[in-house]
């Protein structure tokens, strides 16, 4: 099994599964789900997301957006159709997103695709039923990561792309991250360097500016979106000293949030941890976006 592969397949554990762990026996809502939207274009390339709406209410609803892992060169937007829908369901608009895969692809084309999506939300908010202020990313691995910087950056930070919607903001107002890392010049081990330089697009020795710019932890100050990381111990790809780094950069910078290390747990969890897990990111999420529904 490759590098490349075996990040692949773990990544997409952490919150695949997750669906099917949580919301046994609840009455969904009636979820409107479009498949195969383009939220933008990079050059001649349709960038594609699904969107999952709930009925329509009185008020706007708050948004979602996930992003899936892979080692920013594999999954998909369908990894995470199941949790979208759960979400919409609790009277979320959600947004699953595609996004440029390395090699092909390198830094920085994932997260202009990602603040791209964002944007397109914001545009549409009206006929989905959203509150542009209220939007929200959760992803796991290279999601998470990519998450973390919708949460970070500020628009004088560049990497907003081509992808259209430019008069919109690209921010999130709150972040969950499963494993996903913060600091891309800190301590990893060989295979994440690995998938480090597919991503890149050479050694992050070479292309040293590259990752400081694709590190989060670069960007964090106050007014930051509020943000939930969770961290496993004994991760075999992302170290959990990550999320050290990444507590101590929200720390000093006022931001509120947490991170959770799961002692034992490697790039994805025991079924009793995800479901515990995903029910503290709904109570995070409902909090940080005042989700009342």
């Amino acid at each position: 099994m490759s590098h490349f592969r075996f990040a692949r397949t773990v990544a997409i554990v952490v919150l695949a599964s997750l669906p099917c762990a949580l919301l046994r026996g609840a009455e969904p809502l009636a979820v409107e789900v479009k498949t195969d939207v383009e939220y933008g274009k990079a050059g001649e390339e349709k960038l594609l997301l699904d969107v999952s709406m709930p009925p329509k209410g009185d008020q706007p609803r708050p948004g979602l957006i996930f992003i899936h892992g892979g080692g920013w060169a594999g999954g998909s937007k369908n990894d995470f159709a199941g949790l979208a829908k759960d979400f919409a369901a609790e009277g979320y608009v959600v947004a699953n997103v595609n996004y440029r895969l390395a090699p092909k692809h390198v830094f920085p084309a994932q997260i202009e695709d990602c603040k791209c999506a964002v944007r397109w939300m914001r545009a549409h908010a009206e006929e989905l039923g959203l509150d542009p202020e209220r939007i929200g990313a959760i992803g796991g691995s290279a999601g998470g990561h990519l998450a973390l910087m919708l949460g970070v950056m500020d628009s004088g930070d560049g990497l907003e792309g081509d992808g259209g919607w430019a008069d919109q903001s690209s921010k999130v107002q709150a972040v969950v991250n499963y494993v996903g890392p913060s600091d891309l010049l800190g301590t990893l081990p060989e295979i994440s360097q690995n998938i480090l330089t597919n991503f890149l697009g050479g050694k992050r020795e070479e292309k040293h500016d590259a990752a400081v710019k694709a590190s989060p932890v670069t960007y964090v100050n106050e007014g930051d979106a509020p943000s939930l990381t969770f961290m496993g111990t004994k991760d075999p790809l992302v170290p959990h000293d990550q999320g050290v780094i990444l507590a101590n950069k929200l720390t000093e910078a006022k931001v509120p949030g947490r991170v959770e290390f799961i002692l034992g747990a490697g790039h994805g969890f025991a079924p009793e941890e995800m479901q515990r897990t995903l029910k503290a990111s709904k109570e995070f999420l409902k909090e940080q976006l005042k989700h009342d529904d």
